[in-house]
């Protein structure tokens, strides 16, 4: 695996284009590595993006399903066979462990064939005979899509996007962050090779390209993986011509342990650990604030210490013995440590986990040793604000109801979790206020890509993954053929 410098390319029409400016890509592990760089697009490239989707469309979505599908099947293939190279790349612009990033890219094409397998039966004409006559309800391409992804889970985030606009027969202008632009280009690379000019198209850039794609009046939907404030802007922008939107955006997932967890479950407390530090915390639906039962309140936080300490070795992300690399820009971990910082300040404990594994490294690179925090005021900003790092408070409730009015305490509801008896947990479960809520198991490791996810509240608007994110990039077309085409009273 080459450790030359990557560099991205912007994808318009089948062509590769490249820019005269461009950005550098840093690695957190070492910042003066530069892993590669990524174009600079400007404003007038993004339109000629948009054109170039606009113009592909009438052509992809009246190719059969059957073509849109087998296309789609190439990429996968392609995907798989350059998977270590994309995983390597990956983990070097990012810093999350290889590990990780084999696993992001083992979620992105498990969605991908899922989507594959089910488009056909998802997206056919449903046709029904009644006394009436008959109507058809069809399921069309809506036009071009903008999808603008973020860094965390770069793949996963683009392709849970890609392949059902794709297979649903709607063209595309996709923008990855600046912040990881590298390993999502080359998976972009590969998918447009499999397709028509123009269907799937690339480009990078601030804010300004991000304006022009979701305001441009040929863009017909918006899919938008980011934060919350974000989404607003990009709400207003869109506003004029009344766009189609899915957003997911921040969570800030509580996890509910009840009185009847067994504390003494080893594996169970290493999900949870997991479920709060897997990609240094850097997850939107990691398991960001834990509330446990009083009566086990404190036996749950030396056993939780004791797993973490266990599981957590921070370093390299090429060294197989890390279980957590760096946090992935420097301005994220400054927002992180302040949270600490100021928990800290009013009162609160923190308590450093697991080892570092290179001290030289942790110093030079973007790295945090994971704390938990104890004694935190319910309305800190540790506990209320997204930390979105390698941080997690813990906090006791007095019983169910107190609980659940913790848990959806919040302006977000992406995902929960309620930790305890089974059937004890799922009732707890159905009274949380979120998109997804798991039983005893959090974050990815509850993740599954034959529902649909999304959140309440301000975590979003939409549904992916799942049926429902095929149906997403339709829209419902009623074909009525009524038996005499009059209405039933009208006077001759």
């Amino acid at each position: 695996m080459s450790d030359q410098a990557f560099i991205a390319e912007t994808i318009i029409n089948g062509e590769k284009i490249r820019s005269e400016k461009q950005a550098p890509r840093e690695n957190p592990t070492r910042p003066s590595e530069i892993v590669g760089y990524a174009p600079v697009n400007t404003r007038e490239e993004a339109v000629q993006a948009i054109e170039a989707a606009y113009g592909a469309f009438p052509g992809w979505t009246e190719t059969a399903i059957d073509e849109r599908i087998e296309r789609m099947k190439s990429a996968i293939q392609r995907m798989k066979e350059a998977a270590p190279d994309i995983a390597h790349l990956l983990s070097k612009e990012h810093g999350k462990p290889l590990y990780d990033s084999e696993g992001e890219i083992g979620v992105s094409l498990a969605w991908m064939e899922f989507a594959c397998e089910h488009a056909k039966e998802v997206l056919k004409n449903e046709v029904q005979e009644h006394e009436s006559g008959k109507t058809i309800i069809a399921r069309d391409g809506i036009g071009v899509v903008s999808a603008i992804t973020p860094w965390n889970y770069p793949l996963s985030l683009s392709t849970i996007k890609i392949a059902p606009a794709l297979l649903a027969g709607n063209t595309m202008v996709l923008k990855p962050s600046p912040l990881a632009p590298l390993a999502v280009s080359k998976v972009i690379e590969i998918i447009a090779g499999e397709l028509p000019k123009g269907v799937l198209n690339l480009v990078h850039g601030e804010t300004d390209v991000g304006v022009e794609l979701t305001s441009n009046p040929k863009v017909a939907k918006i899919a938008f993986t980011g934060g919350t404030e974000t989404a607003k802007h990009i709400m207003k922008a869109a506003a004029d011509t009344i766009k189609k939107m899915t957003l997911e955006l921040g969570g800030n997932d509580a996890a509910v342990v009840l009185e009847d967890f067994d504390v003494e479950d080893e594996r169970a407390m290493r999900r949870i650990v997991i479920s709060n530090f897997l990609t240094a915390g850097q997850i939107c639906m990691i398991a960001k604030r834990i509330y446990v039962h009083r009566s086990i309140y404190d036996r749950f936080v030396e056993k939780y210490i004791e797993a973490a300490n266990k599981w957590i070795r921070v370093g390299d992300p090429f060294n197989k013995e890390v279980t957590i690399g760096p946090v992935n820009n420097k301005k994220q971990a400054e927002y992180v440590q302040s949270l600490i910082d100021g928990a800290e300040s009013k009162g609160a404990t923190v308590i450093k986990l697991g080892r570092i594994v290179d001290e030289e490294l942790f110093n030079e690179g973007y790295f945090m040793q994971p704390t938990v925090v104890l004694e935190a005021d319910y309305h800190d900003p540790i506990v209320v604000e997204e930390q979105f790092g390698p941080t997690v408070p813990i906090l006791p409730f007095d019983d169910d109801r107190h609980a659940i009015e913790l848990a959806n305490d919040s302006i977000y509801g992406l995902t929960s979790s309620v930790w305890g008896e089974e059937e004890h947990a799922i009732k707890v479960a159905k009274h949380i206020q979120a998109g997804t809520t798991m039983i005893n198991t959090a974050a990815v490791q509850g993740l599954d890509v034959r529902f649909p996810f999304g959140g309440v509240k301000q975590s979003g608007i939409g549904r992916e993954y799942g049926k429902e994110g095929l149906l997403a990039y339709t829209d419902t077309h009623v074909i009525n053929i009524p038996k005499n085409g009059e209405l039933p009273y009208i006077p001759e």
